[in-house]
């Protein structure tokens, strides 16, 4: 007599069973589920999509006649990939957002336990203060706040400022480990100047080592330099990445959900089936396993943020060259 068959006889039939395992909030492994828990190869529920930065801009601007710093504590746009049930994420494990100051402006200091960055579009005179060290934060610059770190922002600039912000709050979403704290000034007070901070990737130094970096040998990501952030703030990944005019890369994939800055330039990129056609300050979300391609209209700069080292430290990474 077959297992099964014996299981049935001597505890009833087997739907009753499966009801008594319910009850007791267990499910057993051989039920139909409506998400199994395994399939072939990576999908992610996410799609691949860009945000226009000329677009943002025009609207940042009538954002900032709206409302000051003192009532929105930070005065961003954040991007939402358009998939069900879903108002924040722009992929998997990162949200990134649009945010804006004007002249005289403050945004008040606090801390949380998700890591941000972001990626100045358009900056003189604005700056962030991070556990007491200001720094500038002017156009081109990439700027770190870790998890735990006080920060605040301000501008003493004479234009409107404009950058992209990237942080893993969904990845702290689904791990739970959500604290925040205002600081209890309200503003953090300055203790140094510290305009080579350790959390501050200056323009000038990313241009200078990306003429440095060696050629990509493998024609995926053409020159490209690696933000050193694996110490404080592991779960993001920043790399920049220098494409010359008429330059194309070899299509590939990987599991790495990447977001794209356009930091200079202007070029196409296909992600899965979609085509986008990108200039300064556009954002693309692609998320993994979608099959990657990129040109290059003339020489671009584009900020590379994604959850690779994240994906390598858990052995979950691939990468695979495709046609």
């Amino acid at each position: 007599m077959k297992e099964g068959m014996a299981m049935e006889l001597a505890t009833g039939t087997l739907p009753e069973l499966e009801a008594r395992i319910a009850s007791l909030n267990m499910t057993p492994g051989w039920i139909k589920r409506e998400v199994p828990l395994v399939w072939k190869e990576m999908q992610s529920q996410f799609v691949p999509i860009q945000w226009k930065y000329v677009q943002a801009r025009e609207l940042m601007q009538q954002a900032a006649k709206a409302l000051g710093t003192d009532v929105a504590e930070r005065r961003n746009f954040v991007l939402r990939n358009p998939i069900p049930d879903n108002d924040f994420s722009i992929l998997r494990t990162i949200i990134c957002a649009y945010q804006t100051m004007l002249p005289g402006e403050t945004a008040m200091s606090h801390r949380h336990s998700s890591h941000a960055m972001r990626v100045m579009l358009d900056s003189n005179g604005a700056y962030s203060i991070v556990n007491g060290h200001r720094h500038p934060m002017d156009s081109g610059d990439i700027v770190l706040t870790p998890g735990g770190y006080w920060h605040g922002h301000g501008h003493d600039g004479m234009e409107q400022a404009f950058w992209v912000d990237g942080l893993d709050v969904p990845l702290t979403h689904l791990l739970e480990p959500v604290f925040y704290d205002p600081h209890p000034l309200r503003w953090e007070p300055v203790t140094c100047e510290t305009p080579c901070s350790p959390t501050r990737f200056a323009w000038e130094d990313t241009l200078r080592n990306l003429r440095n970096a060696p050629e990509d040998s493998t024609g995926h990501f053409g020159k490209t330099i690696l933000l050193d952030t694996s110490s404080c703030m592991p779960t993001l990944t920043l790399k920049v990445c220098s494409w010359q005019n008429g330059w194309s890369s070899r299509p590939y994939r990987h599991t790495a959900n990447m977001v794209y800055v356009i930091m200079e330039g202007s070029g196409s990129s296909t992600i899965g089936e979609r085509t986008f056609d990108w200039h300064f300050g556009d954002v693309i979300a692609a998320p993994g396993w979608n099959r990657v391609a990129h040109h290059a209209s003339e020489n671009s700069v584009l900020c590379c943020i994604s959850d690779e080292q994240l994906m390598r430290w858990t052995r979950y990474y691939r990468h695979e060259a495709m046609q």
